[in-house]
């Protein structure tokens, strides 16, 4: 039996190192093509180890992409910050405050996920011209926190559910209203719940193309993904560059995981089960 075991088990983990490797593959030709000069880049050898190492890519992809990661900072930060408070006094008010038609508002403002980007685009553009945020970085803060809104309500107030109704009844013995329960009992509470969203919105904001291309047409306010587009050249394709610049792009949400991954499957189930 114990023999059957172990070898279900070295089975099992060459079968994961397998996958995993595949999995890793594309980011293996990715780090090994931007290591090479220009001369040496072909489909021909793209899986060989570069015969001499160069960072010359990295710097042309650092030195193009910098304004762009910039940008993607001032946008990303904010835009997952403020979507992040707004869901949990959402998800707060929509799990422990209930009103007349509670139910249905959560409906409806669940809605807002399933409503593709394409589809708002034209009567955004023009809502965004007359309010005079287009073509600017505020104005992409403004639309991704309300786009985020669904999500940051939905997962808080699933967490929020799971919170036993005695610690408002507290909070109100103590004098606490509405804002004071939420700020002195909810908040301090929610570091599961932010974790998961926070990672959630940050890694969409920053990888998100669409609104990025369509609501800026001034490379001094585009975000990183539109500048990494710009890599790609008319006349000759510099795969090491572009290779380089993925890279650099994909660091800063690459770090989030790093720092907060650990915290990411536990705050995503912490509101799964009530009770």
């Amino acid at each position: 039996m114990n023999a059957r075991r172990t070898i279900a088990r070295i089975v099992l983990y060459v079968l994961l190192i397998g996958f995993a490797l595949f999995f890793l593959m594309p980011v293996y030709v990715m780090l090994v093509t931007s290591l090479k000069g220009l001369t040496e880049v072909q489909n021909t050898s793209m899986w060989a180890l570069p015969r001499e190492l160069t960072l010359s890519a990295y710097a042309a992809a650092g030195a193009k992409l910098g304004r762009g990661v910039f940008n993607s900072l001032l946008l990303t930060i904010p835009a997952t910050l403020l979507s992040s408070l707004i869901g949990s006094l959402n998800g707060y008010c929509l799990s422990k405050w209930k009103f007349r038609g509670s139910n249905t508002l959560f409906t409806l403002v669940l809605f807002g996920m399933f409503i593709p980007y394409q589809s708002i685009l034209i009567p955004l553009v023009g809502f965004l011209q007359k309010i005079g945020m287009y073509n600017s970085i505020a104005g992409l803060v403004l639309v991704h926190v309300i786009y985020g809104i669904p999500i940051t309500t939905l997962i808080f107030r699933n967490y929020y559910a799971t919170v036993p109704d005695e610690l408002i009844e507290a909070g109100r013995i103590d004098g606490a209203g509405l804002l004071g329960t939420y700020w002195y009992v909810f908040l301090p509470i929610s570091l599961p719940s932010f974790v998961v969203v926070a990672i959630w919105q940050f890694t969409n904001i920053w990888n998100e193309f669409l609104f990025a291309v369509t609501l800026t047409n001034n490379p001094s306010v585009q975000p990183v993904t539109v500048a990494l587009q710009n890599l790609s050249g008319s006349m000759i394709s510099q795969w090491n560059v572009q290779m380089a610049g993925a890279l650099i792009a994909s660091l800063p949400t690459l770090l989030v995981y790093i720092v907060l991954g650990r915290y990411f499957i536990g705050g995503l189930m912490a509101g799964s089960v009530k009770g």
